[in-house]
């Protein structure tokens, strides 16, 4: 996989301990590269995390402290970093602007910085999130040369991300100087909402209704006809680790922004996504909630990715059947036989994916 390019790489992974990261250090391990994590300690419990507890080193900093960062970016030498680290929650980016902010932007900013002094670093990948761009409600999927924006604090946050991502791409790791003034390439991938087993954030669709079922409770279900391109979790890793080998490589074409997202049959609604689900976990139960005051949240939100199709020849392996079956039955098999299914969801998505 990935050109054999991750085999005895070292890679420093921020956000390790989340959601997306613990499955990227899974498959960076079983890649053959020597990981180094960097993250504060699992947001939930349980935590995917600290359910597979994979043999890497793990830092437990915050991004935003600057001198720590540069301090295990300068003695572990990566040759490339995916930087997963964030703050990822809409809801919780209204009650809680100044730590999403300073998290999104300014831990970023903090890493592009110690990656600056640190002559291993060849190549940065940075995950934002579909939410960056200016969201006018289209009906098409949002391009990469789209305008950034955000209404709420997060999508902001990452809006902002990415124009930082912009300017240290032009003003520090322009590809027209790679290889005489600098040799490092920098890249954003943008990718939808995803899901898969080992996610217990707060104010999630497939969290909360997972939980509810294991609890024996009836899940309250908000916002059902808000549309969304829904993929499983390996879908965008894939495509982040695919864009890490072209940089790796020297591809200097590839150090700019891409969209990661699922084919046009897997952009669901919420409703549709919840009923689907109760088909593959009979205990799953769902009730509308009411949604009187509750903060803004966009309705229609999909990504174009005619762009990474076209010129990496990167597509999606399961469909949205696919990756909500695996999901659920990840679920399933953890309340109800306590044993993990991550390295056969792995194994099976990347014998699909060759």
């Amino acid at each position: 996989m990935f050109g054999g390019i991750y085999q005895g790489k070292k890679v420093l992974l921020t956000g390790h301990t989340g959601f997306k990261g613990s499955w990227m250090a899974v498959w960076l391990q079983k890649l053959g590269a020597e990981v180094c994590g960097y993250a504060l300690p699992p947001p939930t419990k349980p935590s995917h995390w600290d359910l597979l507890k994979p043999d890497i080193r793990s830092e437990s900093a915050d991004i935003r402290d600057a001198q720590t960062l540069e301090r295990t970016v300068l003695s572990f030498k990566p040759e490339i970093v995916f930087h997963m680290a964030a703050q990822p929650l809409v809801r919780l980016s209204y009650r809680n602007p100044v730590d999403t902010y300073s998290t999104n932007v300014m831990g970023t900013l903090h890493l592009f910085e110690a990656c600056r002094k640190a002559d291993s670093v060849r190549a940065i990948v940075n995950v934002t999130s579909d939410k960056c761009y200016e969201n006018r409600e289209w009906e098409r999927g949002y391009r990469e040369d789209d305008a950034m924006g955000g209404y709420d604090p997060y999508s902001s946050s990452k809006g902002c991300a990415e124009l930082l991502t912009a300017s240290y791409r032009n003003s520090y790791f322009n590809p027209a100087r790679f290889g005489s003034e600098h040799q490092t390439l920098l890249a954003s991938c943008r990718a939808g909402n995803v899901i898969g087993g080992g996610d217990w954030a707060e104010d999630r669709l497939v969290p909360d209704m997972m939980k509810a079922a294991a609890e024996g409770r009836i899940a309250d279900i908000r916002n059902p006809g808000a549309t969304r391109p829904w993929q499983h979790v390996l879908e965008p890793l894939s495509g982040y680790l695919l864009v890490g080998q072209k940089l790796l490589e020297g591809q200097v074409d590839c150090a700019r922004g891409w969209n990661f997202g699922p084919a046009d049959d897997s952009t669901l609604s919420v409703g549709e996504i919840a009923d689907r689900l109760r088909t593959y976990w009979k205990r799953i139960h769902l009730r509308i909630a009411r949604q009187d005051g509750a903060p803004h949240e966009a309705h229609l939100l999909k990504l174009d990715c005619s762009l990474v199709r076209r010129q990496l020849n990167w597509h999606p392996v399961w469909n949205a059947e696919t990756a909500l079956r695996r999901t659920a039955d990840w679920y399933r098999n953890f309340y109800e036989n306590n044993t993990l299914t991550t390295e056969a969801d792995l194994t099976a998505y990347i014998s699909k994916m060759t």
